[in-house]
């Protein structure tokens, strides 16, 4: 499978070359409308000089007087409308180019297929929001640093034609404000990178302690956890110290660099004028030239350290977008019917785990080591690479290192013990895509119904962020809900009732049963009711299937198996 962000390695600086690119009109048209907002402000004290230099000359009629006030309001409104049209260009292209990246990033991670990367959620949430944010601001840099290029050249060709030294001042000047900072910027690109790690681990550290708060609560480690959190935390504190302490230095070094050239024009045009080697009013020009060619340079000065922002924020970005992906599936489908089958398959706690599985049975899976059912349930799910394991898994008698992803997951279904409630409805929560014609006999078989009855919008009840508003009997039957609404030709269940008591349980056992009857159904699970409504039982000890029967069969001649599972 090849998705657009896997056909060519896309690092820091390929994603800042992308950006601009395909915002290359709106660049020119910010630039152009941002180069008339400062050749305009540049504009102003030339006017005021040019204006005094006249009246010293004597020209002092209305007729003048109304051409300079008329020059000095055009002035204004060229200021005035280019930086409103301008910003909104460039942020507009902004903003959809931040959201363009967020949506890279958020697929990345949607892939049936992950990614090779060794990040948590809480670091790719952070990528895809300050990063993305971050990266984006190359579309705004680059226009406001021309632009500010361009009232330097304005203000130093108009110093130049009043005195060449005071033009040779300021382009010398800024050159080497600009090789300074130059410099300093490439330190706060290496802290700034270092602190979005920090942060980005702080927001996955958030993440983890969210999704285990109730055991947490329950075993009395949350204060544990909340000290591990805080140490996270107190580190990217520290570093967001270090990183404000560089910008200060950095901030403050171009101020005064800023001014020291501002007063060095000031000084050296009033010690012309004294002379007499330019006029009064080329004095008033370049005191006012001196005054605005702070703000240009200032932002002149500011672009360094924002262009490498945005290529540490880039680079951030690259580790998800050009990260492999863990696994290359094949091209083909599932075959029609449900057979399952496992051969010899060798992975973590599995040893040799070999069993097959007819379309249409019910087997349940007894397993002694909760390890082993995950990492079961792991190879069935296709989260583990097939050439992570040794053996096969064939799927309809296809191996699966042959079958697409999606073409799995369309056929196979395997619930996770902890299955995912989602913020919305218990109706959207049992059929995300709105397509399944089974909700009705899924709520009934899961016994969801006392949950929609106790509720006047029924299925249409709102749902809380991780079923918050949810008992975790009732978190449980709606997730194998969505299991059974999604009818798929293979169900695979891990541990479904162990949040739930022994009558529910019974009733929970017998209408899976019911309900896919015909249907290819796997339990991992040790639970009696589960066992005793399956076609037949396999047990999973020591990472080897060691017994073979029907649940009964099994309680009568296995007394390790009694013990295992009685209840």
């Amino acid at each position: 499978m090849t998705t657009p962000d896997t056909q060519r390695p896309r690092p820091g600086s390929d994603i800042l070359r992308t950006a601009l690119r395909r915002n290359i009109g709106a660049m020119v048209w910010g630039t152009v409308l941002m180069g008339l907002y400062q050749a305009g402000e540049t504009a102003f004290p030339i006017a005021l000089g040019l204006i005094v230099e006249h009246t010293m000359q004597g020209d002092r009629t209305l007729g003048a007087l109304g051409l300079s006030i008329g020059a000095l309001a055009v002035i204004i409104t060229t200021v005035s409308l280019s930086w409103r049209f301008g910003m909104r260009v460039l942020q507009k292209a902004n903003t959809t180019e931040a959201h363009r990246w967020r949506v890279r990033v958020a697929a990345c991670g949607l892939q049936p297929v992950g990614r090779d990367v060794d990040l948590k959620s809480g670091e790719i949430l952070t990528i895809a929001t300050e990063d993305a944010d971050q990266t984006a601001d190359i579309i705004e840099v680059v226009p406001l640093l021309i632009s500010s290029l361009v009232a330097v050249v304005v203000a130093a060709v108009a110093l130049g034609l009043a005195d060449l030294r005071l033009g040779l001042l300021v382009i010398v000047g800024t050159v080497a404000i600009l090789s300074v900072l130059s410099v300093m910027s490439k330190r706060i690109g290496a802290s700034t990178q270092e602190q979005q790690a920090r942060v980005a681990r702080a927001g996955a550290k958030v993440a983890d302690l969210i999704i285990g708060l109730r055991p947490l609560h329950g075993f009395g480690g949350n204060h544990a956890a909340f000290r591990s959190y805080r140490k996270v935390s107190t580190e990217a504190k520290h570093q967001a110290i270090t990183v404000a302490k560089v910008n200060g230095v950095y901030a403050g070094t171009a101020l005064a660099l800023n001014a020291v050239l501002a007063a060095a024009v000031t000084l050296t045009a009033g010690w012309l004028a004294f002379g007499g080697e330019i006029t009064i009013g080329e004095l008033v020009m370049a005191v006012g030239l001196a005054q605005f060619i702070m703000e240009p340079l200032k932002l002149f000065s500011e672009m360094p350290k924002y262009v490498m922002i945005a290529r540490a924020s880039a680079e951030r970005m690259a580790l998800v977008l050009t990260a492999p992906p863990v696994t290359t599936p094949g091209p083909e489908r599932p075959s029609e019917g449900g057979s399952l089958e496992i051969d010899c398959v060798r992975y973590g706690t599995l040893r040799d785990v070999k069993f097959q599985v007819p379309a249409g049975e019910f087997v349940a899976i007894a397993v002694y080591q909760p390890r082993s059912a995950a990492d079961l349930a792991s190879v069935l799910a296709v989260n583990v690479p097939p050439e992570a394991y040794e053996g096969a898994v064939r799927v309809g008698g296809q191996e699966l290192a042959d079958l697409s992803v999606e073409a799995v997951r369309e056929h196979m279904l395997v619930n996770p013990y902890d299955g995912e409630i989602f913020a919305g409805t218990l109706r959207t929560n049992i059929d995300p895509s709105g397509t399944s014609r089974t909700v009705p006999e899924a709520v009934e078989a899961s016994l969801l119904t006392d949950v929609v009855a106790l509720h006047r919008e029924g299925l249409d009840h709102g749902v809380r962020d991780r079923g918050a508003n949810l008992s975790g009997g009732q978190r449980q039957r709606l997730s194998l809900a969505r299991a059974l609404a999604a009818d798929t030709d293979v169900l695979v269940l891990h541990d479904p009732t162990t949040a739930v008591d022994a009558v529910t349980e019974q009733l929970i056992a017998r209408n899976i049963a019911k309900l896919r009857r015909g249907r290819t159904t796997v339990v991992l699970t040790s639970s009696p009711a589960l066992l005793d409504a399956a076609d037949r039982v396999l047990v999973l000890d020591d990472g080897v299937i060691t017994a073979e029967d029907t649940h009964r069969n099994l309680l009568a001649k296995d007394e390790t198996y009694c013990s295992a599972v009685a209840r």
